[in-house]
């Protein structure tokens, strides 16, 4: 009796207050007398599921199979059938009504085939939804009554320490839950392309736990189990990553309305801000970053940043470096505005900004009271690559959709937008400015192939 109830002392005391206290509160004796989080497995377990993906590749031959000696006896390579993989993961079903299952991207992206079992062993087809490599998430359907959704939780207000649960698929041998605390918040370097902020944790996770469930002994879903460092591609070491359920939402919300993700760019070219740069840029914070050079007809040069200015926070949250700048403007959506804080000449100035996406474009969308004539189109900066480069200036249609009003109308990609009614344009927002002064019918004046011509879309 005295060992249970130093061992109950013991994680009283080992976890801060707020939400960490509050965990510790699942472990009670239960009827048995036995500190348990059985009631908290069995709360959520049934929202876990596992996942088989059936994959195929072009059939492989022996070496020793391609010897002349016997060629005669073989068919063609080409004609041998392809061979079947199998592999296994996991996933947490976020919404039962409509069947949303989150989970990586890695465990899914080279599937022909993919099957969503339940744990009353119930199989179904899986549609994928859509995926995201940057952030390894991806989001499938299944078409399933009767279904078990995960509690979502807040991954902004974990702390080093708390303890989680982790729900997965481990090697394919079926559910398997395992426990430790977080180790760490914040962690990237593992996919330099990537857009990262892992969750580590020493919750054992495994090959095959990739899309299960990280929970807080509360209940709730924090993470997406994603990655782990092992020595040789070897089990579990104490060291696993997972994606915060936050970034997760966020990419799921885009991957359902679009099928992928538009992600918002500014258009500077920046590097960390260091002690000794601060010291040289008269600039109080710690953290942050420099900007180097501003890309010319992009967010940031219509807003009027300059390179030596110094970004300290975006919508007033820290910018811890480069890496988190990256994250927090990669993770909007083109066309959002958002709060840029940054230091020039020691004066603290704040500025409004509409992003363009991720590939230097921006989605020209209607302004309150405006016109909607280039809704559908994508437009980007003239540059070096385009014929018009030194003829004229404007703004390149990139992109049209069709059916579109602009399209209708006769504008083509790769036309130079000059003048909207007449009014000469050289940058995007110029031409959002453009339109918001024109409800009606607009005239947009254009380069193509050398000839200057005149487009009318009419509302």
């Amino acid at each position: 009796m005295l060992s249970r109830l130093a061992f109950l002392f013991v994680l009283s005391t080992s976890v801060a207050a707020g939400a960490a206290s509050a965990q510790v509160e699942a472990l009670e004796l239960d009827e048995r007398g036995i500190p348990t989080i059985a009631p908290l497995i069995d709360a959520v377990d049934d929202a876990v599921v596992n996942i088989a993906v059936v994959s195929e590749r072009p059939a492989q031959m022996s070496p020793l199979f391609r010897d002349p000696f016997f060629q005669p006896f073989l068919p063609p390579l080409d004609q041998l059938p392809p061979q079947r993989q199998m592999s296994a993961g996991s996933g947490g079903i976020i919404d039962a009504g409509e069947g949303f299952i989150l989970t990586n991207n890695h465990v899914i992206e080279n599937g022909d085939e993919i099957r969503v079992i339940l744990r009353d062993n119930r199989t179904f087809e899986a549609d994928l939804i859509g995926r995201d490599p940057s952030t390894d998430i991806a989001v499938l359907r299944i078409a399933a009554g009767e279904l078990t959704e995960v509690p979502l939780g807040n991954s902004e207000n974990l702390l080093v320490g708390d303890f989680v649960v982790a729900i997965g698929n481990p090697f394919g041998l079926g559910q398997t839950v395992t426990s430790g605390i977080i180790s760490a918040l914040g962690r990237s370097g593992i996919n330099p392309e990537g857009y990262e902020d892992f969750i580590q944790t020493d919750a054992s996770i495994n090959p095959g736990n990739s899309g299960g469930a990280l929970i807080t002994l509360d209940g709730n879903l924090v993470g997406i189990n994603t990655a782990i460092i092992a020595p040789n591609g070897g089990g579990n070491v104490g060291i696993g990553f997972a994606v915060p359920i936050n970034m997760a939402l966020a990419v799921m919300d885009q991957l359902v309305e679009f099928g992928e993700v538009q992600r918002g760019r500014l258009g500077v070219i920046i590097q960390d801000l260091t002690p000794d740069l601060a010291e040289a840029f008269d600039v109080e914070a710690e953290t942050g970053v420099i900007v180097n050079s501003v890309e010319p007809g992009m967010p940031a040069d219509d807003v009027g940043l300059a390179a030596g200015d110094v970004i300290v926070a975006v919508d007033g949250k820290t910018v811890e470096g480069s890496a988190d700048l990256r994250q927090k403007i990669g993770l909007r959506r083109p066309g959002d505005e958002i709060e840029i804080t940054y230091v020039r000449d020691g004066e603290r100035r704040m500025v409004e900004v509409a992003l363009a996406d991720a590939g230097g474009l921006r989605k020209t969308k209607r302004e309150p009271g405006g016109s909607d004539a280039l809704a559908g189109v994508h437009l980007s900066i003239l540059d070096g690559s385009h014929p018009a480069w030194g003829e004229v200036e404007g703004v390149v249609a990139s992109e049209i959709a069709p059916g579109s009003r602009a399209a209708r109308a006769g504008l083509e990609v790769g036309d130079v937008i000059t003048a909207v009614n007449r009014r000469s344009v050289e940058t995007i927002r110029e031409i959002d400015r453009a339109l918001k002064e024109a409800p009606g019918a607009v005239a947009l004046t254009i380069w193509r192939d050398g000839r200057t011509m005149l487009i009318v879309l009419r509302s």
